[in-house]
Formats: C-alpha cells, sequence, structure tokens
C-alpha cells in the first residue's frame, strides 16, 4: 500500500443539529422514541424543534487507518461522512483534514437527467473539485471505463438505473483520493460490470492513506479495518478493532 505522510482526519467536539419546522417537541420525540434510532431531540430558544445528529464528537484518524463506521439507523454515521466531506458544515466543534478527499456517498450526485452522459462526466467531475481541463484529461478513460458507448451523446434519462450508475461510479472513481469515504460497500452495475468496479475499487482503497467506511456489516468491517468508529445517538466512540472482538 502506498502511504502519503502525515494525511489525518482530526475531529473535536463536533455538533451537528437539524431544525426540524412544523412539528411539536412533543410528537417528534413520541415518534423518535418509537422508532429507537436517531439523535437527540430538544427544542431551540426559539421554540424550534432541533435532532441533534452529531454530539460532540471527537477522534483522530491517521496514515494508514481503515476506519469501520458502525452504529443503528439514525445512529450519525452518514452525518458524519458529510461532515467529513465537506457537505455538512458543524454548528459548532473544528474538523482538521490533512489530504484530498474523495467521498464515494450519493455517486449521482450533480448530475442532470437532461443532459447527456458526456456532459454528466464534466458536471459530476467539477462537483467533485476537478478543474474542466482536469475532467477533460479523464474523459476518455472515464467512457471506456463505463462501456455506456455512443449512450454517452444521449440524455441520461434515457439510461437504465444500471447505465446510470456505471456511468456515476466511472466517474467518482477517477481519481485517487489520499482520503478515501465511503458509505457502504458499493456493488453497481449489472453482473458485467461489478467485477471490474470492484477491482476498481479495491485498488482505489489499497492507494487511500485513509478509508472511511460507513456500514452496517461488521463481518466487513472485521475484514477491512484496523479501527471501528462506532456512533450512538450522534455520539463516537473510536477503538483499535482488536478491542472490538
Amino acid at each position: 500500500m502506498s502511504v502519503v505522510p502525515n494525511r489525518r482526519i482530526a475531529a473535536q467536539n463536533v455538533v451537528v443539529e437539524y431544525p426540524i419546522y412544523n412539528a411539536t417537541s412533543r410528537s417528534l420525540k413520541q415518534t423518535v422514541l418509537r422508532a429507537a434510532a436517531g439523535g437527540s431531540i430538544r427544542g431551540d430558544d426559539r421554540g424550534h424543534v432541533v435532532v441533534r445528529a452529531l454530539d460532540n464528537a471527537s477522534f483522530e484518524i491517521f496514515d494508514g487507518d481503515r476506519v469501520g463506521v458502525v452504529g443503528h439507523n439514525g445512529a450519525g454515521k452518514t452525518t458524519l461522512l458529510r461532515v467529513l466531506a465537506g457537505v455538512y458544515e458543524p454548528v459548532s466543534g473544528l474538523v482538521e483534514i490533512n489530504g484530498r478527499v474523495s467521498a464515494l456517498l450519493d455517486l449521482s450526485s450533480g448530475m442532470d437527467n437532461e443532459a447527456t452522459g458526456h456532459e454528466n462526466i464534466f458536471l459530476r467531475g467539477i462537483l467533485m473539485g476537478l478543474t474542466p481541463g482536469q475532467v477533460a484529461t479523464r474523459v476518455d478513460e472515464i467512457a471506456e471505463f463505463s462501456g455506456l458507448g455512443d449512450y454517452l451523446a444521449m440524455p441520461m434519462r434515457t439510461y437504465s438505473s444500471g447505465m446510470l450508475m456505471r456511468l456515476a461510479f466511472s466517474v467518482s472513481t477517477c481519481i485517487e483520493p489520499d482520503i478515501l469515504l465511503m458509505d457502504e460497500w458499493l456493488s453497481v452495475g449489472d453482473a458485467e460490470f461489478i467485477d471490474k468496479a470492484e477491482r476498481r475499487l479495491d485498488a482505489l482503497i489499497n492507494k487511500a492513506s485513509v478509508l472511511v467506511l460507513a456500514s452496517h456489516s461488521e463481518d466487513l468491517v472485521h475484514r477491512v479495518c484496523n479501527k471501528v468508529l462506532r456512533m450512538d445517538h450522534g455520539r463516537a466512540t473510536l477503538r483499535s478493532i482488536e478491542d472490538t472482538k
């Protein structure tokens, strides 16, 4: 594995809250309690219901770490990944990231159904932080990997769901990040595409200095990761994988 020195993620007392409008604190609390999941529920000083999705989360992740993020539905796993990806801004606390981040969360985010496949390569690439020139140097490789051929000249609304995922995966994995964020292990496209997609995914993981993988599969986490970040109602506890066996 090629590891770039000094890659690191540090979170200190990170808080993320969502205001919920048109709901009373009592009724929302009852709903969440019935579901037995989710962050803590409270009211703010204006009477709005607030869900605290991350509650003073603190941890450090270093070069070479493969961290599995686990916890029940609503525990804060996806919210945490989105904070690390820069999608969500904490209301308080600090996140420091040293290294280029690639987030395999919502692969089709930023893509336009009315635009062609070629146009969507640029849309998605720019959303990932690439310049138009950087995307242009990757277009041929992305097109070849996707296997979509002449369909790339057609609007994406004409694609099947498998074709859409082929394109989204091909663009999303066209860079080699220092820090790779994943929300569940990806299995995309049809059977013909899955094998080469998994080979590319394995190569990305091996080359990344840091992997943060949210998953409901503890077997997968124990197979791939050396640390476990357990989320529980927005709180985070980071341990060695050996301490969780």
